[in-house]
């Protein structure tokens, strides 16, 4: 698979560290210093993997997000996009998970901890690449088929990120049993976040998951919460 990774960000000290650390783990990386060049060196590359700062001078990180989401060319619209942002914008960072991001991190962040989840995101898109026939897994109206990666209800598309489809997946294929939010980080592989952060950018995911499913809230037409514990699939449309 393309592992091209791309990288916006403002500060150029930052973008230099993360360009190194990724060309150091043997990535080939591209960068911009602004919204508008970065989103033309998207469509340019299409990379598998952007690293997105929030903070962007003419278009900011957040339309950036809805602009790929919404793009009809699917390779542009699946990238993995993992946001950073600083710790004195936790709002700014759940945010960029509800209009569509992958994952996040916190500045000052190590190495270490990019590569790491650098590494994993990869690993799940190439086994996502890889993957062979399966059955198409269902449920009330709603269609899921592992292979193409595409989801159905009714006659009509829904549109996930990687992160949703991960869940959703993971989801039908268990219906009715209950699951924390430890367990669903577990199970889609991003053993790499800090437990705290995950949990609750699990919620988020979960929340745009229901929304894009057609429902909020706790007892949702698929996605059911268990106060104080987790989540289950019920399996069919309430």
């Amino acid at each position: 698979m393309n592992e091209t990774i791309l990288v916006i960000e403002h500060n150029q000290q930052t973008r230099q560290g993360i360009e190194q650390s990724l060309r150091q783990a043997g990535y080939r990386v591209l960068s911009a210093g602004d919204g508008i060049s970065g989103l033309a060196l998207i469509r340019q590359s299409r990379p598998s993997l952007l690293v997105l700062d929030l903070m962007l001078q003419g278009l900011d990180g957040w339309e950036i997000i809805r602009r790929l989401r919404r793009n009809s060319d699917p390779l542009l619209s699946v990238i993995y996009i993992i946001v950073v942002t600083t710790s004195a914008a936790e709002r700014e960072r759940a945010t960029g998970l509800e209009v569509g991001a992958d994952d996040s991190l916190i500045k000052p962040f190590s190495a270490s901890e990019l590569v790491t989840r650098v590494q994993s995101a990869l690993r799940r898109l190439d086994a996502q690449s890889g993957a062979t026939a399966v059955e198409i897994l269902k449920a009330g109206a709603l269609r899921l088929n592992p292979t193409y990666r595409t989801v159905m209800l009714g006659v009509e598309p829904v549109e996930l990120t990687i992160t949703e489809f991960e869940l959703l997946h993971y989801f039908m294929r268990h219906p009715g049993r209950l699951w924390t939010r430890n367990d669903l980080l577990t199970a889609i592989e991003d053993s790499a976040y800090d437990l705290a952060t995950s949990e609750r950018a699990i919620d988020v995911h979960i929340k745009k998951l229901r929304q894009k499913l057609g429902s909020t809230g706790r007892q949702s037409r698929f996605i059911e919460t268990v106060h104080g514990v987790g989540y289950r699939f019920v399996g069919q449309e309430e």
